[in-house]
């Protein structure tokens, strides 16, 4: 057998696509499995926007494209930023990839040496520790529980950063948590990155326009630290459009050229007709997602009412993106029939067998004692869901 490289075999499976799978597999064997494991809305992509990817086919748009993205589509996000959260870059600070998990990679490549540290707070969205281990760096994590609304402050940043540390980075809206950095709480954050003006920081904004809680915040408005932001953005959640692939990242001139360059050797140009397509998202108004914002608002409510229902549940009120990330250490040591339950990821599987419900153990977000629940489907579907959950936790004593 030839054997696997060092760093493949030191890589987590993505905790997200693994129990995605093991749901496929209970449904193919004819049970009846809801998933609440995959962050994807279950909306369909805007009909304006496939009407620009036929367009861009019928004007031949069907060759290789320019490494960082077509030029109109970098001048579309440059008036994005402008337009929706004050901050100017030029069309030399984008670039554009195959979704914004190809952005962090492209930045952690392109910024991280063997033994370099990234301050990564937690919980943290699955694939950030797994890329920051691939490029050899050492991810150092900084914990936030849910009496802290799962954020951390500029205080314990800074107790984390030591000469070795190259980098943090986090999302606002939150995966796995829905937690929303307000403005203060990002300038707190800022005012300390401010005094290490050699350390980068990664603002992960996918979410950006899912929030309930009015104006999105970005780490790059405040002017002390713009320099080191790299800001990280996509058509996929807010605008239906998780399979075209498409994110971004906004970052200082010779960090973008860094990330085109890295780019141009493992994928080159991104796909040209999603491009098309993520032209016409980005150059339409947001108020486009007004409906969509009011069925996950919905959602949330129904949500948050049944988790606050159920004994020995705890959680609090997410602010954005569509996840809850209940705390659920006081089924720890419980048992029914041949399950024992003694982490996050026991319940999990109990969960799934049990109940029939796919939910995503924290351990794989950082924190043992919560599991991520998605609420990105209909409220008829929620609502079995939670009576599912609800009739197997009862069970556990």
């Amino acid at each position: 057998m030839i054997n696997l490289s060092d760093r493949l075999l030191a890589m987590e499976e993505s905790a997200t696509i693994a129990m995605s799978r093991k749901s496929r597999e209970l449904k193919a064997e004819g049970k009846d499995v809801i998933s609440l494991s995959l962050g994807e809305p279950d909306f369909n992509t805007p009909d304006f926007i496939k009407a620009a990817a036929v367009e861009g086919m019928e004007q031949n748009y069907t060759k290789y494209t320019p490494v960082p993205g077509y030029d109109d589509l970098l001048q579309a996000i440059c008036d994005k930023f402008k337009r929706d959260n004050g901050l100017s870059f030029e069309k030399n600070q984008i670039v554009v990839s195959t979704g914004a998990k190809q952005s962090i990679a492209n930045v952690i490549m392109a910024l991280i040496n063997p033994g370099d540290e990234v301050v990564i707070p937690a919980p943290y969205w699955v694939s950030y520790v797994e890329i920051v281990k691939v490029a050899g760096g050492v991810p150092v994590i900084v914990s936030a529980d849910i009496d802290a609304d799962f954020k951390i402050t500029g205080k314990q940043l800074e107790e984390h950063i030591t000469s070795k540390t190259k980098l943090m980075m986090f999302s606002t809206p939150c995966n796995p948590t829905g937690s929303v950095y307000s403005k203060e709480e990002l300038k707190d954050i800022a005012d300390t990155l401010a005094k290490y003006p050699n350390i980068a920081a990664i603002s992960d904004e996918i979410y950006e326009h899912i929030n309930f809680v009015g104006k999105h915040e970005s780490l790059a408005q405040f002017e002390n630290v713009k320099d080191q932001v790299i800001t990280i953005n996509g058509v996929s959640k807010a605008w239906a459009m998780t399979g075209w692939r498409i994110g971004y990242i906004a970052a200082p001139v010779h960090i973008a050229a860094a990330c085109t360059k890295v780019q141009g050797q493992f994928t080159s140009g991104t796909n040209s007709i999603a491009q098309r397509a993520a032209i016409a998202a980005l150059k339409a108004d947001v108020a486009v997602l007004d409906d969509m914002k009011a069925a996950f608002k919905g959602r949330r409510k129904l949500v948050l009412e049944a988790l606050t229902a159920m004994p020995g549940v705890k959680v609090n009120e997410p602010e954005g993106a569509f996840y809850f990330f209940p705390d659920i250490s006081s089924f720890f040591g419980k048992s029914y029939g041949n399950y024992t339950i003694n982490t996050a990821s026991d319940l999990s599987l109990y969960l799934l067998e049990e109940a029939l419900v796919a939910l995503v153990t924290g351990e794989a977000f950082g924190d043992p004692n919560c599991i991520r629940i998605s609420y990105a489907t209909s409220e008829e579907v929620l609502t079995e869901a939670m009576n599912r959950i609800a009739n197997a936790l009862e069970k556990l004593a």
